[in-house]
């Protein structure tokens, strides 16, 4: 663009500032920035000055001169007096890269596995743009310490923090971090473990992911829930062809038989996923009897543990004395998921095995977020967080509570204390799917229950109704437009 002051091209170039998001000075540094590699601004290219800017963006003054002042001090600007302000001398924009020819393989024949064609959760990219999400384990920005966070941000971002996780930590872990874990978050769910038998993940995902790659070979027999977590499913079906669903009942997992020949079995007894049924302590202990009778290795996913109300039983890991349960647990629903911190607890010869396994993928989480948390827990804040959100759930879950025997009589539902989200049955021929579809073209979101069955028709009435992301005062209306589209058996739903 050469040298202009027309309102309506510097206008365009910089777009609609987002007055919410970030900075207004970042974000007009950044689109300068972008311009020159772009080569939109040419070398000859003269800027407004900050007085012209700040009219155009409708801005204070001050906004756009610590923006060009930043950039001058980074070499990309230069201020001429009473000339005006230009790119400075020998700033070079990217060079464009040619075309690239289209590929022409044909790469179905060279994939070893096609995980893209295995049922999976989805939601829309843009759930929170819907004013009804009842969607599961999202964030909600109304819910989030958003002070706190910078607090432990800023304490992790000092000089002498940085020296301390900067480097390559190779397959340790932020020492901070393992210790408020021991510290402050396990002993809430009765875990009690050496630093050496405790590994940082990249939520508990990327835990189930390592423990599956280091425990289950192509011939391995191993067990998992039906109804389940679908990705959990999906990632032992990658690892081996003995797969079997285990029985669940209104306690969850039915002990025994149903670990005869397993060598393994991935479970979810804190808050059973999908139903969100808390296993008993005699059941607990039952379970962990038939483990030790098959001698049955179990993995226990406890995803919503840290809102786990006071006085709830205690993880199955607390009750195990033979070292046979590997404890997998994580912020992200009670943070926020895109934190992506998460833990694995299991003796120490696992572990060992676990941080080279985890080398070599990636070496170690992110350090700077593992210190960050760990200021939060150290702070404090971990404690004050769970409590101001749990409160905030409870009711909630009261308010669902109170509407779903209105608004959808007919309809079976289950939320055991702590759980973030609710279990629907709808009575029998209702397509949850089709339910789904219909609630979404009206702004509410749903998860429909086929997905986490082996087989998709014994969930085909079900759905989940989550709650982390919606507002206390969005509920009923949401709930109301759910109840208004459920269509009887036998009925064809209304366009």
């Amino acid at each position: 663009m050469a040298a202009t002051d027309h309102a309506v091209a510097w206008t365009q170039l910089f777009g609609a500032l987002d007055r919410a998001g970030l900075a207004l000075h970042l974000q007009i540094r950044r689109a300068i920035v972008v311009a020159i590699e772009r080569r939109v601004l040419t070398p000859e290219a003269r800027l407004p000055s900050s007085r012209q800017l700040a009219s155009l963006l409708g801005v204070a003054r001050n906004t756009v001169v610590a923006a060009y002042q930043r950039l001058i001090d980074e070499g990309f600007l230069v201020s001429h007096e009473r000339s005006g302000i230009f790119l400075a001398p020998g700033t070079k924009a990217r060079e464009e890269s040619p075309p690239r020819p289209k590929p022409s393989l044909d790469w179905s024949g060279r994939l070893a596995i096609r995980p893209s064609q295995l049922p999976q959760i989805t939601k829309p990219r843009d759930w929170l743009s819907y004013p009804y999400p009842f969607v599961f384990g999202q964030f909600d920005p109304s819910l989030f310490p958003a002070n706190d966070w910078r607090e432990s941000v800023r304490a992790a971002s000092s000089v002498a923090e940085i020296n301390g996780w900067a480097g390559d930590l190779i397959d340790e872990d932020d020492a901070d971090l393992v210790e408020q874990l021991r510290l402050q978050v396990l002993p809430r769910r009765g875990v009690f473990a050496g630093a050496d038998e405790v590994m940082i993940t990249i939520g508990s995902q990327q835990a189930l992911s390592l423990l599956t790659q280091l425990l289950v070979g192509h011939a391995t027999p191993a067990g998992i829930e039906d109804p389940c977590y679908p990705d959990t499913r999906n990632m032992l079906g990658l690892a081996t062809s003995d797969l079997v669903p285990l029985t669940i009942d209104r306690h969850g997992v039915v002990p025994d038989a149903v670990f005869a020949g397993r060598a393994i079995a991935f479970v979810t007894v804190g808050h059973h996923c999908p139903t969100t049924a808390v296993m008993p302590l005699e059941r607990r202990r039952a379970l962990l009897d038939a483990a030790r009778r098959h001698d049955v290795l179990i993995v226990e996913d406890d995803y919503e543990a840290d809102l786990a109300v006071e006085g709830e039983i205690p993880s199955l890991k607390s009750l195990d004395a033979d070292g046979r349960v590997i404890y997998v647990g994580s912020f992200s629903k009670v943070l926020a998921p895109g934190l992506r911190v998460g833990y694995v607890v299991a003796p120490r010869a696992v572990i060992a095995e676990l941080r080279v396994l985890r080398r070599l993928m990636l070496r170690h989480p992110p350090s700077n977020n593992q210190r960050a948390t760990a200021m939060f827990i150290a702070l404090g804040h971990y404690r004050a967080h769970l409590h101001r959100t749990a409160a905030a759930l409870e009711e909630r879950a009261a308010c669902i509570g109170s509407l779903l025997p209105r608004l959808l009589p007919g309809f079976r539902w289950r939320r055991d204390p702590g759980a973030t989200s609710f279990w629907i049955e709808g009575p029998r021929g209702l397509d949850a799917r089709g339910l789904t579809e219909r609630a979404r073209a009206r702004g509410v979101l749903i998860e429909p229950g086929d997905i986490f069955f082996a087989d998709p028709q014994a969930g085909r009435a079900c759905f989940r109704l989550g709650f982390t992301s919606i507002r206390t005062d969005r509920i009923e209306a949401g709930l109301t437009i759910l109840a208004e589209l459920v269509v009887p058996a036998g009925r064809t739903p209304a366009a």
